[in-house]
């Protein structure tokens, strides 16, 4: 049986660089927030989105993030709406690539709102990537090409990294990428183990 290893952490703190490590290490990565793109982009979904939060949030048959980001990271009703739209067909996504897996050891779950969403509970073990505020904030504004208040914005609709690490089995500090890669292959060996 294949185990399901959940990644998480909070915006900017390096998960998808994380996954990468791991995925050079042969294990098979899925990327939540990209998943949730391709299921934002079919024609049903755009016509709930469009209905949900307006019509200007799709532009060209295509979801307008920045607007949509802008909509409902402001209103936390908003959020949730969103949430419950993509999340179970995320789902049913995550199911269809898992049985494209099933003969790997294990399989990295990526995904910036693990618990939020519930996902953490169909992981064998949760590793929770963490990182320094104040780099996590300056990585985001260089990587999006926003402000540091988009950013906290955001950052306050995540759980907090202390709330995440209690239901972790594994925590990796990525603030040294030499660092980093040594945590990540340490956690890697552990896991072939399962």
């Amino acid at each position: 049986m294949t185990h399901v290893i959940g990644l998480t952490g909070g915006i900017g703190s390096g998960k998808s660089t994380i996954a990468r490590m791991f995925a050079e290490l042969g294990v098979p990565v899925y990327y939540a927030d990209d998943a949730g793109r391709e299921v934002m982009a079919s024609a049903a979904m755009l016509a709930e989105l469009k209905a949900a939060f307006g019509s200007e949030i799709v532009e060209n048959e295509t979801v307008n993030r920045k607007k949509l980001a802008d909509i409902v990271f402001s209103d936390k009703r908003k959020l949730q709406m969103l949430n419950d739209l993509v999340h179970p067909r995320v789902k049913i996504h995550f199911q269809e690539w898992l049985s494209q897996h099933a003969l790997a050891d294990f399989v990295l779950r990526e995904a910036a709102i693990l618990f939020e969403s519930g996902s953490y509970k169909d992981c064998k073990k949760i590793i929770t990537v963490t990182a320094p505020v104040a780099t996590r904030i300056q990585r985001v504004m260089e990587r999006d090409g926003v402000a540091k208040e988009h950013v906290t914005a955001r950052m306050e609709n995540q759980w907090t990294d202390e709330r995440k690490m209690a239901l972790s089995d594994y925590v990796i500090v990525n603030d040294d990428l030499g660092s980093t890669r040594e945590q990540v292959v340490k956690i890697f060996k552990t896991l072939k183990k399962l």
